[in-house]
């Protein structure tokens, strides 16, 4: 039974879509054993996500808390074909995981697939990008196996997003497709929960059916140990 010990994807209430503050989504983490949690708040151009000087000043935040190791990160907007994003790359060369993803109010639903395939493919060459974030989007379709073959190269992450199966149609397909080319190439995953409400926290039972329906290897879900986790990311814990 695969269990993760760390949530990589969650929002708190710097954003006005999200209802949970930091210390309840760390009070969540610590009461279901969690090893850690990363805050990763959305950027300014969603339209209610966080400004540049949130990202700044959460690098100051402790480490730990009540048990739980807490990974201060973001998660960026991709606004364009060439993989500009919505946060400075000053701002994030000081986080410790940083999610890249597609939103509508920010990139163009059902663009064509080759312009969310460029948009990908050039986001990996930013060195601060660690984890291609909800892929399985329907409204972003893109060539599946020139993004993960890229993702093998860079040393990217793919997310599972536990939260798409709910909300973002065709995602269920999508990621089907996506963790078994994955599994073809050896690229590292993460299932994570992006969670907006506490209780959200560290429940991903989406992404783990899919995983053990094809059989996929555990040694590439990262998220199954902090060390691990953080090993792979080159933080310390």
């Amino acid at each position: 039974m695969i269990k993760i010990t760390v949530d990589t994807h969650t929002h708190t209430s710097v954003s006005a879509h999200a209802f949970s503050t930091l210390e309840e989504n760390l009070a969540a983490a610590a009461k279901k054993g969690l090893e850690g949690i990363a805050m990763t708040n959305h950027g300014p151009d969603l339209g209610d996500g966080a400004v540049w000087f949130h990202f700044k000043s959460a690098r100051h935040l402790p480490r730990w808390v009540n048990g739980v190791r807490l990974l201060p990160g973001a998660e960026v907007d991709i606004m364009d074909k060439k993989g500009r994003l919505d946060i400075e790359d000053k701002y994030l060369k000081d986080l410790e995981l940083v999610i890249a993803s597609f939103h509508t109010p920010c990139f163009p639903e059902n663009s064509p697939i080759e312009d969310v395939t460029e948009a990908w493919l050039n986001v990996m060459d930013n060195e601060h990008v660690d984890v291609l974030g909800h892929m399985g989007d329907g409204r972003y379709m893109c060539d599946y196996e020139a993004v993960v073959k890229k993702a093998k190269e860079t040393g990217k992450i793919i997310e599972i997003n536990n939260h798409s199966f709910r909300v973002r149609a065709g995602s269920d397909v999508n990621c089907r497709q996506i963790a078994l080319l994955c599994k073809k190439y050896s690229v590292p995953v993460v299932l994570s929960t992006d969670a907006h409400f506490s209780l959200e926290v560290g429940e991903v039972p989406n992404s783990i059916r899919l995983m053990e329906e094809i059989d996929f290897p555990e040694e590439l879900i990262l998220n199954t140990s902090l060390k691990k986790l953080c090993d792979y990311l080159k933080v310390e814990i």
